[in-house]
């Protein structure tokens, strides 16, 4: 799985590819970690376009740095969540841990305000 990380009007736009399963939950991880470390007030939006499956690891992950950013007071949101990963989401009673938005100029525009 390859990750992209970018910074737009200070929020870390952070695209994972691919299936967030087995080591690449690890990889997920940690780049989601060094990203919320790295500032004061961590405005996180993840992208899952390119996502096509997420096991029970990577919903852990996603709840850790919905955890790690509240304790920063700081805020994490999702775009584009497919169907599949959705229901995952629903499912597993998550869903509604994080900020859902319509598309990334939206995303951006909120979570950098």
């Amino acid at each position: 799985m390859a990750t992209q990380v970018r910074q737009q009007d200070g929020v870390t736009v952070i695209e994972p590819n691919g299936r967030i399963v087995g080591l690449a939950v690890s990889e997920l991880r940690k780049t989601i970690s060094e990203q919320i470390e790295a500032t004061d007030t961590p405005r996180i939006l993840i992208n899952f376009a390119d996502v096509t499956q997420v096991d029970s690891g990577g919903l852990g992950t996603l709840m850790e740095a919905r955890a790690m950013t509240n304790q920063k007071q700081g805020r994490i949101g999702v775009i584009h969540v497919g169907e599949n990963i959705r229901n995952l989401l629903v499912m597993s009673r998550i869903v509604n841990q994080f900020e859902h938005f319509e598309n990334e100029d939206a995303a951006i525009s909120e979570l950098s305000a």
